[in-house]
């Protein structure tokens, strides 16, 4: 080993690689909207805890459709996972086809989320449950959304050839937004679909 390529080393140990300021961004975007939700989430279990009658005031809403949807997010955080950890190693085509199926995962769950609305027997303005109801899950499915614009966008410069192992980090901030959506949703499934049975 020469003196330069120890001198090197040195450095590299000493200076670790700082944080990309799209990192920093993500980061604060990430704790705002998951204060946000859980200023919604709260308010759920206020409105819950205040109201005169059953809630949800139909009883607890129907898993049928929801829960195979769930196990589908849950799945593309795998997807996504795989995708990146690919990436890492300089496997390209690994991360295109993860970032593929991501997205359309993410495409079907919003689809399936679609056709639950339209067999709800409440609309936004029905009652405060209803709303909210509305407000918590929809404000989700627009994030799953951005969040597939955003797979989309990187998925297109994957197959430009734009990332590799030693060049990645747009690939490392979209997985960390779409972590926080998965971990979202499993707060949200927990509250409005899981504890009205436990009630």
């Amino acid at each position: 080993m020469t003196v330069a390529t120890a001198a090197a080393q040195l450095r590299r140990l000493e200076y670790p690689r700082a944080r990309s300021p799209g990192f920093w961004g993500m980061m604060l975007l990430i704790a705002t909207e998951g204060a946000l939700f859980a200023y919604l989430l709260f308010s759920y279990f206020y409105l819950g805890s205040m109201a005169a009658g059953p809630w949800p005031p139909d009883g607890p809403p129907s898993l049928r459709l929801v829960l195979p949807n769930t196990l589908l997010l849950l799945a593309s955080s795998g997807t996504m996972y795989w995708a990146e950890a690919g990436v890492k190693r300089g496997a390209v085509g690994r991360l295109r086809i993860g970032l593929v199926a991501t997205a359309l995962l993410g495409l079907v769950f919003l689809s399936v989320q679609g056709v639950e609305y339209s067999n709800k027997p409440f609309t936004p303005a029905t009652s405060a449950y209803a709303s909210l109801f509305y407000v918590i899950t929809g404000f989700h499915g627009a994030h799953v959304a951005v969040g597939v614009l955003m797979m989309a966008t990187i998925a297109i410069r994957a197959f430009l050839g734009h990332f590799g192992r030693n060049r990645h980090d747009a690939v490392t901030n979209v997985a960390w937004y779409w972590h926080f959506v998965d971990v979202v949703w499993l707060c949200v499934f927990s509250s409005l679909y899981v504890a009205p049975y436990l009630g």
